[in-house]
């Protein structure tokens, strides 16, 4: 009964448009004095969870990535890539989504990624007759990309919440990602070959691949550096994150030479507004998570599940249909925060892997941020693109049910997500 109560008073508060961090640290204060409890945790959650080494990586990537958005990488990026495969049937397509998997690997954000590469892919697949609504869609989703290959910021998050390995969350998230990008491109070939308005591109020559692809190794070199750096153990998400920004900055500022002191001051604004909000509801969670722990709220219902589901996929088949639905209201980060604190518990009874959980979770994440009427994709995609809403939401849904489908296909088969962290 007050799990319900709780979960009542706030939607209430979210309904009325509070911001997602007053709404959960405001609710967790007055259960925290209703229930008799000292205040003082209020001031406590608040400091340990600007106080934390492993949260440093979240403000580093986010300067990382738009330090490179502003320095202006993805055109040659992104040319480097259609010099390869423009000439194949959806090539520009198949080509935005290479784009997209590749500047995941190096900022870590969706938000970033869908801005970056659709700045350059729009204008050029537009003037190749591609549907305008499947673009916007596809570099939507596309973007999400970004919070599944490693390094993701959500998973920096799952894996600050829930106590888990951010190293084998990273590791994790490779194979999902590079299976999801390997679906987004299959169904891309096919719509551009079932497709009358398509209009193929012409073979680059060697020196044309060579002149684009040499313009852009070193972004393709600083995704390397990040992603074996971690994998081989050479230096922590944190690290990883503070080594990224320095060559970020050496290669717009000096290297490529796009990236000005305005750039820069641009890109380190937009960068803390960004941090502010990700900490501000972080901040919120705890107090909320804090609460809801000393009210019992998560043992009991982690009993009431294991009692009553006994079936691992009976389990991941309801929170995925629970953060469907939720995604249709919250944003990513915002359903991790509140879900995490009460579902992991309930994770080792069932016999359910957290690192695989965390992926199939960041997954379901990706959904939400293309899912109208929130999905922050959509609106960058309608920014970036200067297109209406709908648009973009209509170009969405064969996105959706690929990442859908990919749910079931990690779940019929782990090792997509375990074998890289775990047994190579």
């Amino acid at each position: 009964m007050e799990a319900a109560l709780i979960l009542a008073a706030l939607v209430v508060l979210l309904a009325t448009g509070l911001p997602i961090a007053f709404a959960l640290g405001g609710l967790g204060l007055l259960l925290l004095v209703i229930g008799g409890f000292s205040p003082i945790m209020v001031a406590q959650g608040l400091y340990s969870t600007t106080d934390n080494f492993i949260l440093l990586a979240v403000p580093l990537f986010l300067l990382m990535s738009n330090v490179l958005l502003k320095g202006g990488v993805a055109r040659d990026l992104y040319a480097a890539v259609q010099s390869w495969v423009g000439h194949w049937p959806g090539g520009l397509a198949v080509a935005t989504v290479l784009s997209c998997a590749i500047f995941a690997a190096i900022s870590g954000s969706s938000v970033a990624t869908a801005a970056t590469i659709g700045t350059a892919a729009i204008p050029e697949m537009s003037q190749r007759g591609y549907n305008r609504s499947f673009v916007l869609g596809l570099l939507a989703a596309g973007g999400t990309l970004g919070i599944l290959i490693p390094p993701s910021i959500p998973m920096i998050v799952y894996g600050v919440v829930t106590e888990e390995s951010i190293i084998d969350l990273f590791l994790a998230g490779i194979g999902p990602g590079l299976m999801l990008a390997g679906a987004f491109i299959v169904f891309s070939i096919l719509y551009a070959r079932f497709s009358s308005a398509y209009q193929p591109m012409p073979r680059a020559d060697f020196r044309e691949r060579l002149a684009a692809t040499w313009r852009a190794l070193p972004t393709v070199t600083l995704a390397g550096i990040i992603i074996l750096g971690l994998y081989l153990g050479v230096f922590t998400p944190t690290e990883a994150a503070g080594v990224g920004f320095a060559l970020s900055i050496l290669l717009t500022a000096v290297v490529l030479r796009t990236l000005d002191w305005q750039g820069f001051k641009d890109a380190a604004v937009d960068a803390m507004q960004t941090t502010v909000t990700i900490f501000l509801i972080l901040a919120g969670a705890k107090i909320f998570g804090k609460a809801i722990t000393l009210y019992r709220i998560p043992q009991d219902i982690s009993f009431l599940i294991s009692s009553n589901i006994t079936e691992p996929w009976v389990f991941v088949l309801i929170i995925c249909i629970v953060l469907l639905l939720m995604g249709f209201f919250l944003e990513a980060l915002s359903m991790m925060l509140i879900m995490m604190p009460v579902l992991h518990p309930s994770l080792m009874p069932l016999g359910i892997d957290a690192i695989w959980f965390g992926i199939v979770f960041v997954i379901m994440v990706e959904c939400a941020l293309i899912t109208p009427p929130v999905g922050l994709n959509l609106f960058v995609i309608q920014a970036v693109g200067k297109a209406e809403i709908g648009e973009v939401v209509a170009g969405v849904w064969p996105f959706i049910i690929i990442m859908l489908s990919s749910v079931l296909v990690i779940y019929l088969f782990p090792d997509i997500a375990l074998y890289i962290p775990f047994k190579l």
